[in-house]
């Protein structure tokens, strides 16, 4: 094993890994067509290895984001309010635009996609078409293989059995659902136990006293964030980044207004919900 992927070798695609932990930018690949069925199995081989994948100069349209995003499933919707500004003339696309005029950016603290949800989504991929002319807007991605690695066998042990609750309200709004979740969980496909919680979402360890939550949450959230775990994605005009919800962490970079980042993401839905160990 080397780093986050396996050693054995890619014929049709390149797979160059992006960190130790986390990420791998896929080359040989022209996303504005269909994939044949070896690249589409070695596409989702490195998904499966590397948690994230990343793609350099590619112009596409949303039927051929949406083509891929079915490659693994069916195309979600999000559980918060649907705003006008990220309303697209196909449904199943979002649009991500922020400029001079925007109050804030979202995404901006460490979460996973929707963990309030009863089925999270499986994961989600975001094209950027337009990107600050001088750097900033970067994503943050962290491994949850490699923060459940890093902890002690004593902190693994207090965990393993342990659920924690996860809140959308104060993200997006009344209306919004929450969901009770383990808090060690197993990957559906590559059977690698991780860390499910972040700081977005999770409000409550339950079984345990509301001072002991507070403390031990906290230690998670830091635990998790550590730049060991990380890559850091420096944004490219027409570049994409597709994340595997189950297993990555990722936040936006707050640096950038007034100038402008844009694109547009799809949401692939889940299958199975988080699964304890």
């Amino acid at each position: 094993m080397d780093g986050a992927g396996s050693n054995i070798a890619y014929k049709t695609i390149s797979v160059v890994p992006a960190s130790p932990t986390v990420g791998a930018e896929i080359g040989n690949v022209d996303l504005t067509k269909p994939l044949t069925d070896i690249q589409l199995a070695e596409v989702k081989r490195a998904f499966t290895e590397y948690c994230v994948l990343f793609f350099r100069d590619q112009n596409i349209s949303f039927e051929d984001h949406t083509r891929l995003a079915e490659y693994f499933g069916p195309i979600g919707t999000h559980v918060g309010k649907q705003t006008n500004s990220k309303i697209t003339e196909d449904p199943r696309v979002r649009k991500f635009h922020f400029d001079e005029n925007s109050e804030k950016i979202s995404g901006h603290i460490w979460h996973t996609d929707q963990s309030c949800a009863e089925l999270p989504p499986l994961g989600s991929i975001l094209y950027n078409h337009t990107v600050p002319p001088n750097g900033g807007g970067d994503t943050m991605f962290a491994s949850m293989y490699a923060a459940y690695d890093g902890l002690s066998e004593r902190m693994k042990d207090y965990l393993e059995g342990m659920t924690a609750w996860h809140d959308g309200v104060p993200t997006f709004g009344p209306g919004t659902p929450n969901a009770t979740h383990p808090v060690i969980v197993r990957h559906p496909e590559s059977g690698r136990k991780l860390i499910y919680v972040n700081r977005s979402f999770t409000k409550r360890l339950n079984g345990v006293s509301s001072t002991e939550s507070e403390g031990i949450l906290r230690f998670l959230w830091d635990h998790c964030a550590l730049p060991e775990f990380c890559h850091r994605f420096r944004w490219k005009p027409h570049s994409i980044a597709f994340w595997d919800n189950r297993c990555a962490q990722h936040r936006a970079t707050n640096d950038y207004l007034p100038n402008v980042r844009s694109g547009y993401r799809v949401q692939i839905e889940g299958v199975v919900g988080p699964i304890a160990p």
